[in-house]
């Protein structure tokens, strides 16, 4: 007879169950509070995905204190920012991310280091000397093992507090209010159905990183109903459908990208492991195309769902597989108590079928705002709705379609990049007179960054590149640049930017 397999947190060879991840976090609470951290405060997290993370968070939690995600991409120039901006108290790090210039810019803060585990040290090619804690600095684990367990009735718990990246060149906190009992609920019952994490046996793999709201949300969801989560260090597409297999998982978050590099396996390889556990299989961060969809619900069958949402604003539209087959390249209708607006320019609302800004309206989009940045929490409301910056249509039955961005975002591998952020940096390099940096599709990632860049200088693109990467994390370096004497510009002086990125696909070979 088949043993029953363990529930909890597990990675690699490690497991933990709830009943030692909540002693844990009792015990992170203490010490976090002895280390000043209260109501209001905010604690940084610069790990890849960890158990530590989970016990951080709800420790952290316990006191009414923000976690702050960091993406451990980020050059140490952009987490000092975020720092700053929020005012964190502590940051507790992977040993292998706490280099001399991390370590400077957490001068004056309480920094905790955590040894980074086997498995990721493995999955990103840590040497071992790497995985160690620096000398001067405490260790997670036998930090929070000198605590007893935290007893004391907790202020209101604090939601984390999630850095996006803006259009003018510096991210963006997106702080939640304490709301009403009900007007949680009611995002916790969207969060639920665009999930489908309901009902008992709950068995995920987390794919994605936690530094990312969506990712966050849902491993937490797990964490708190008990279920069992299955953290892959990075993603690797056979090895998915190996863990799916061995712990008869039944529930997915997943992004597009992750389906094309599914699909992109053998078909000896995808046709070698049982799936029939999965019950439902989330995607969204970005736009699927049709054609790999179609293959991903020929594959799997109808357990793929679809959901839009935005840190701001939490889920808006979801699609079953059959919604989306009868709807094909829509991202779903309007969430229960979630209200769609398609916004012409004159602010007058859009027929069916035609295009205009995406707002919406929900219980809960009144209580975000962008921290230390009310100006722009102004610019994102258009009454009782909340500005996406995307353009869409509605159809007849009210399903949503993204035809193109308001704004330059690019969405690579189902990251966020802001063009204007990386224009910013690259704009003051040397021999850089102008430039113009913007996405074109790509098979693999939905999308890539490029650039064009004035200059009367002899510039390469291996210099930019390495001169740009003091300045932005790796992934929002453009993976292809091109130079010229004078930008295409209106008469305003403003660079045409729809031209050139109509140029670059022209130029592209069929």
């Amino acid at each position: 007879m088949a043993q029953p397999l363990p529930v909890g947190l597990v990675s690699g060879n490690r497991l933990l169950d709830h009943a030692r991840l909540a002693s844990n976090a009792r015990r992170a609470a203490t010490a976090l509070h002895g280390a000043g951290i209260w109501q209001g405060d905010s604690v940084a997290l610069l790990m890849r995905n960890d158990f530590v993370w989970f016990e951080a968070t709800q420790g952290a939690g316990m006191l009414g204190a923000s976690t702050v995600p960091l993406n451990w991409h980020l050059t140490a120039e952009e987490l000092a920012y975020i720092l700053d901006d929020c005012d964190a108290r502590a940051v507790i790090a992977h040993t292998d991310l706490l280099t001399e210039s991390v370590l400077a810019v957490c001068a004056g803060r309480e920094v905790i280091a955590v040894e980074t585990p086997p498995e990721v040290a493995s999955a990103y090619r840590i040497p071992p000397e790497r995985t160690r804690a620096p000398g001067a600095v405490p260790e997670w684990s036998g930090w929070i093992a000198a605590h007893e367990e935290w007893n004391t009735a907790q202020p209101m718990m604090a939601q984390p507090l999630f850095y996006t990246s803006g259009t003018t060149g510096r991210p963006k906190g997106v702080r939640r209010k304490a709301v009403a009992p009900e007007v949680a609920m009611a995002a916790v019952r969207r969060g639920a159905l665009a999930f489908g994490l309901e009902g008992e046996g709950l068995r995920a793999v987390m794919t994605g990183p936690l530094y990312h709201s969506a990712p966050n949300s849902y491993a937490m969801r797990v964490a708190a109903l008990g279920g069992t989560l299955v953290l892959q260090p990075r993603f690797d597409a056979a090895e998915l459908l190996e863990l799916i297999e061995r712990w008869q998982i039944t529930h997915l978050h997943m992004v597009p990208t992750m389906f094309v590099r599914l699909l992109a396996l053998p078909e000896a390889v995808r046709a070698r492991h049982d799936l029939s556990s999965l019950r439902f299989v989330c995607h969204g961060s970005a736009p699927c195309p049709p054609d790999i969809k179609r293959q991903m619900i020929a594959w799997w069958g109808p357990v793929i769902h679809e959901y839009y949402a935005m840190t701001e604003t939490g889920i808006i539209s979801v699609s079953d597989s059959t919604g989306w087959t009868a709807h094909q390249g829509s991202v779903g209708h309007a969430a229960p108590g979630v209200k769609i607006r398609i916004a012409a320019a004159d602010g007058s609302n859009c027929p069916e079928g035609v295009a205009g800004e995406i707002q919406v309206s929900s219980e809960t989009t009144p209580y975000f705002a962008y921290h230390h940045a009310e100006e722009k929490t102004a610019e994102a409301r258009e009454g009782d709705f909340v500005r996406t910056g995307d353009i869409g249509y509605l159809d007849a039955d009210g399903y949503l379609y993204i035809s193109d961005r308001k704004s330059d975002m690019v969405i690579s591998g189902g990251v966020n990049i802001y063009p204007a952020e990386v224009e910013h940096e690259l704009v003051n390099l040397d021999g850089v007179r102008d430039c113009a940096v913007f996405g074109i599709p790509d098979a693999e990632y939905g999308e890539r960054l490029v650039a064009v860049v004035e200059s009367e200088s002899d510039l390469s693109t291996e210099s930019l590149v390495s001169a740009l990467r003091h300045h932005v994390a790796g992934y929002k370096v453009p993976r292809e640049f091109r130079f010229v004497r004078a930008l295409p510009r209106e008469d305003s002086g403003k660079i045409k930017k729809r031209l050139l990125r109509a140029d670059w696909l022209a130029a592209q070979p069929a």
